[in-house]
């Protein structure tokens, strides 16, 4: 079992992991609302005007919205982790029970399983 000055450190870093994606978050969002093209791209709107162009700022706003999807899913497994912190189940695998290695949860602080469960097909979950 971990002790107080553990979870008070595992709180730290998860804390400071919500910080990080938050910012994360904060600039993806702000490139996905900056549009396409716009001024420093020669035009007066935000569209680019080549069609090769266009395909680029596409693709490009489609990475960004995958990585703020990405980023979100972080953010709530942060916040699931926090609350089972304040359960007093943060630590231990959700389907077999045993408790996650110090060095997963350093590395993977919001771990909801032990490596052997973690790598089973997803129907354990």
């Amino acid at each position: 079992m971990t002790t107080a000055e553990e979870r008070a450190a595992y709180r730290r870093n998860l804390l400071a992991m919500v910080e990080r994606l938050r910012g994360d978050l904060t600039r993806l969002e702000a490139d996905v609302r900056h549009g396409l093209g716009g001024e420093a791209g020669g035009g007066l709107s935000d569209v680019p005007t080549h069609m090769a162009d266009l395909g680029s700022a596409n693709s490009e706003e489609e990475i960004s919205l995958t990585l703020m999807a990405n980023e979100e899913r972080d953010l709530r497994e942060c916040a699931d982790a926090l609350a089972r912190l304040d359960a007093g189940t943060y630590g231990l695998c959700e389907e077999c029970g045993a408790e996650l290695p110090r060095a997963r949860l350093e590395v993977f602080p919001h771990a909801r399983y032990c490596v052997s469960c973690a790598g089973r097909p997803p129907p354990h979950r």
